[in-house]
């Protein structure tokens, strides 16, 4: 976006320390809670206190719908264009968590948002449907781009030893349905490679330890570490029961890997069974037969990982996600300045 001319900001909910990203990111001001003011106070007023800035601006984004609302209420303030961003169903996953309060507030935020908002962005169509079902904004409000991945960093390496024979990574939480992964290696001769941390993390490990040398648990790694683990593992596996657009999965697939993944919402709108990866079930039982499939069948295995590859390299690539982004930019702009006439 900065090569392209647009002026970024951030706005943040830290202290005075957000500022030690300014580094990483040349050239993207970054508007924090310098004041140290109370959580509820800043974002109160945080339309306020970023005033000069926020007048100055061309639009304000938003990138998920918990607290969608603070940045609406500043962009109807200073009257700018708004758009509402979520890479997934706030409301949805709040459900899933059984969080009945949770789940009536991102409902009323989404609401609220998506009402006034002049696009609402989602990462794919099932999230759309999702949307015009529940909240019924007009049609062409709405916008699918989808996470992009870093395919030049994310790439196969064949020079790579293959350590592992399976790999997750992801948090260790209900949702990614970890135990029932673990569970369907139990009769499997693999080694795997568990990469995440979460509220699950003390008792997965307690109750399936290292299964006698089977299993290796690495925590949270950086970002950049992943393209190498991932080259070093033999198959991705994506167990969860729902997904919104999972990145993890579609950076394996960039590094030619092939996939398992759950027939679970955001996850089977990126896989196509037996095309670029494979569609199991939740159960141990159903992981543990796609497994059994790709270990058996190198051929397979081979040729949905090179298939995987070229379907990120054709929607997901850094290029092709910023021009969508992009274009949606000058789109809002266009209108709103059609308008001012």
């Amino acid at each position: 976006l900065r090569d392209h001319g647009v002026v970024v900001s951030f706005v943040t909910y830290g202290y005075s320390d957000d500022f030690g990203y300014r580094d990483r990111l040349q050239g993207i001001d970054i508007l924090c809670n310098r004041w140290r003011l109370p959580s509820r106070v800043y974002q109160r007023f945080l339309y306020l206190l970023h005033g000069k800035s926020l007048k100055a601006c061309d639009l304000i984004k938003t990138n998920q719908t918990n607290g969608a609302d603070i940045a609406m209420r500043a962009a109807q303030f200073w009257c700018k264009p708004f758009i509402a961003r979520c890479g997934y169903m706030w409301s949805v996953h709040a459900s899933n968590r059984k969080s009945t309060t949770e789940s009536q507030h991102a409902r009323s935020t989404e609401s609220e948002v998506f009402a006034v908002a002049n696009r609402v962005v989602v990462t794919t169509k099932e999230m759309t449907d999702y949307v015009l079902l529940n909240y019924d904004p007009p049609f062409e409000k709405l916008k699918v781009i989808p996470n992009y991945v870093e395919t030049e960093r994310f790439v196969p390496d064949s020079e790579q030893s293959e350590d592992f024979d399976v790999i997750f990574v992801g948090r260790l939480a209900l949702q990614k349905n970890v135990s029932a992964f673990l569970t369907a290696l139990s009769d499997l001769d693999v080694r795997a490679l568990i990469i995440g941390d979460g509220e699950l993390c003390g008792r997965l490990q307690s109750e399936y330890g290292d299964m006698n040398g089977k299993v290796r648990w690495e925590g949270n790694v950086p970002n950049s570490r992943l393209p190498s683990l991932m080259n070093r593992s033999r198959i991705f596996v994506l167990p969860s029961h729902y997904e919104g657009h999972p990145k993890t999965l579609i950076e394996a697939m960039s590094c030619g890997m092939p996939v398992i993944g759950a027939d679970s919402p955001g996850i089977r709108e990126i896989i196509h069974h037996g095309v670029n990866g494979l569609l199991c079930g939740t159960d141990s039982k159903s992981i543990r037969r796609s497994l059994q499939e790709l270990l058996d069948n190198p051929g397979l295995a081979d040729s949905l990982g090179k298939n995987a590859r070229q379907y990120v390299l054709e929607h997901f690539s850094l290029d092709r996600v910023f021009e969508m982004e992009y274009q949606l930019y000058k789109e809002v702009l266009n209108e709103r300045e059609s308008h001012a006439y």
